[in-house]
């Protein structure tokens, strides 16, 4: 499975780090690190942590490869 940030809108919330820590990680006070490659059990960890992104920055699956917003 698949998932990309669009770092330009991340405004460094972190809700997907509390949802999804083995997927998301901040470097500093704002930096966030991800695995855009995930294991399939992490899937709805990350599905909830893309709900939860305040600004919506978040594509998982099948949005990655549609480029939808």
């Amino acid at each position: 499975m698949r998932v990309v940030v669009d770092l330009t809108r991340c405004q460094g919330y972190a809700q997907c780090v509390f949802l999804a820590p083995d997927v998301f990680e901040l470097h500093g006070e704002e930096a966030l690190l991800y695995h855009p490659a995930f294991p399939d059990d992490q899937y709805e960890r990350v599905r909830q942590a893309a709900a939860a992104c305040p600004v919506q920055a978040i594509l998982v699956g099948e949005e990655v490869s549609a480029g939808v917003r």
